[in-house]
C-alpha cells in the first residue's frame, strides 16, 4: 500500500514512516506544510494519505482544505485525517460531499498502533474510521426533521458503529448480538433512511454519511 504522510512533527511523521514500513507498506512521500500537500496528493495519487488538520504556515486547517480540495478533484481519494482534538466543522466539512475511503482519528488513537493501522486499512479499502470520541460528539440534539429520528435505539447504536467502520460480524460482537440481528438492524436502517437497495456497499456509505451530516 502506497501512504503519503503530511504531518509537520518530525517525531510523529519519522514514527509514522518506520511503523508503515515494517508492515510492508511503502511511504510515497511526506510532506511538512499546507502548501506542499495539495501539489503532492496531485501527483502521487497515494492509496491512502495521513493528513494533519492543521499544518504550518498558519497552523489552522491547511491540511484539511488540502484534502477537501484534492477530493474534489480526485473523487474518492482515501484520506486518514488526524487531529489532536475533535473539531466537529472539520469532521463535517471532510464529509461534505462523501463518506467513502474517509477517516477521522484523534491522535492520541495512533498511539495505539493496532486500531490506526486497522483503520487506515479500511479507509484505503474505501470504508470510513470515525473515532468513537468524534462520534460521541456529533452526536447532539437533534431537530424534529431530523432523518435518524425513525431509528430505534438500538437502531441507532448500530448506526453509529458502522460509522466507526465496523463490519457486521464486529458490530454483532461489540453489541451482544448474532449477526442476523445485526442484518436486520441494518436492512431497516436503509428502509427508514430511504436508502436504494441496488448496491449494499454504496448504501452503507450513505447510511454512515447521512448520520455524521445530522
Amino acid at each position: 500500500m502506497r501512504v503519503l504522510l503530511a504531518e509537520d512533527n518530525a517525531l510523529l511523521r519519522d514514527g509514522l514512516a518506520l511503523l508503515l514500513a515494517g508492515e510492508g507498506h511503502e511511504v510515497c512521500a511526506t510532506v511538512e506544510d499546507g502548501d506542499g500537500l495539495l501539489p503532492a496528493l496531485l501527483d502521487h495519487r497515494p492509496d491512502v494519505a495521513v493528513v494533519d488538520v492543521r499544518l504550518p504556515p498558519g497552523y489552522r486547517d491547511e491540511g484539511l482544505r488540502a484534502v477537501v480540495e484534492a477530493r474534489r478533484q480526485v473523487p474518492r481519494l482515501p484520506v486518514l485525517v488526524l487531529s489532536q482534538y475533535v473539531e466537529r466543522a472539520y469532521a463535517a466539512e471532510l464529509l461534505a460531499h462523501s463518506a467513502f475511503g474517509v477517516g477521522y482519528l484523534l491522535k492520541d488513537r495512533v498511539a495505539r498502533t493496532d486500531e490506526f493501522l486497522d483503520a487506515l486499512e479500511r479507509v484505503a479499502a474505501g470504508g470510513t474510521a470515525m473515532d468513537p470520541e468524534v462520534i460521541s460528539q456529533l452526536m447532539v440534539r437533534k431537530p424534529d426533521d431530523d432523518p435518524l429520528a425513525a431509528l430505534t435505539p438500538r437502531e441507532r447504536e448500530v448506526l453509529s458503529l458502522m460509522a466507526e467502520g465496523h463490519n457486521n460480524a464486529t458490530i454483532a460482537r461489540l453489541l451482544f448480538l448474532v449477526e442476523s440481528s445485526v442484518n436486520k438492524h441494518i436492512g431497516n436502517i436503509f428502509s427508514k433512511l430511504g436508502i436504494p437497495a441496488p448496491d449494499s456497499g454504496h448504501r452503507r456509505v450513505l447510511a454512515v454519511l447521512t448520520y455524521l451530516r445530522s
